[in-house]
């Protein structure tokens, strides 16, 4: 199956954060980073020029303000949806893209605003022709104001949805369960479609002197224990 362009040109980072976890993080390329910033720029000003056209009133008092505008939008713009936004601008948002640290932890004021300062520097000699340079020199296509800040831009994870409980009978335990009994017995009868019958049995017979049950009916028994703890009493 044919994948995208910029898929081809990205990489996966892999971190082991000092908890032992280990992280993948897909680093964005210089496509769809450029389409993120095509799509900032035309939400930016867009607005200004809204702004410009309703300040006209004002005279040379409303365009000073308009300027003050532009001056915060320019420099503040990317740096308030990276801190406060969870690392994506609307424009990245809309790529599925986000800016991290370079270990994975989300960007903060100090790493947002070094990375957008450079961008003055990324984009000499013209339209970001350092920053392409630096982007296409390194594995994480980090541009100079990355290199600088510490920080890589990613691919956002899509949510994650978990395995659902079949619909059924509901029915409470017969024997007190512990919290930890009670979650793994919701996470094998929520899992349980990603076993075979017999494994699921198999299973489910540790606990038959309990359900008094064998087989898949002891599987189902659990099932609506499971139910009648997570509060489905249909």
């Amino acid at each position: 199956m044919l994948q995208p362009t910029f898929a081809l040109l990205d990489t996966v980072r892999h971190i082991e954060t000092a908890e032992g976890i280990e992280l993948n993080l897909r680093v964005a390329g210089p496509i769809p980073r450029a389409l993120a910033w095509s799509a900032d720029s035309l939400i930016k000003y867009g607005v200004l020029w809204g702004l410009l056209i309703a300040l006209a009133i004002l005279g040379r008092g409303g365009f000073g303000l308009w300027l003050i505008a532009l001056f915060l939008t320019e420099w503040l713009y990317p740096a308030l949806f990276e801190v406060y936004a969870g690392g994506a601008t609307p424009g990245k948002k809309v790529l599925g893209l986000k800016v991290v640290h370079a270990d994975g932890t989300p960007v903060d004021w100090p790493a947002a605003l070094i990375r957008n300062l450079l961008r003055a520097a990324d984009f000499l000699p013209v339209f970001y022709g350092f920053g392409l340079i630096a982007m296409l020199c390194n594995r994480d296509f980090q541009r100079l104001g990355d290199l600088a800040a510490g920080t890589v831009v990613i691919y956002r994870d899509p949510p994650s949805i978990g395995p659902k409980l079949p619909a059924g009978l509901a029915l409470p335990p017969p024997f007190p369960l512990s919290l930890a009994e009670q979650q793994l017995l919701i996470d094998f009868a929520e899992r349980g479609a990603t076993l075979n019958p017999e494994r699921q049995a198999e299973l489910a017979e540790l606990l038959a002197g309990a359900t008094r049950m064998h087989g898949i009916a002891g599987v189902e028994r659990l099932r609506a224990h499971a139910r009648w703890l997570i509060g489905d009493r249909a």
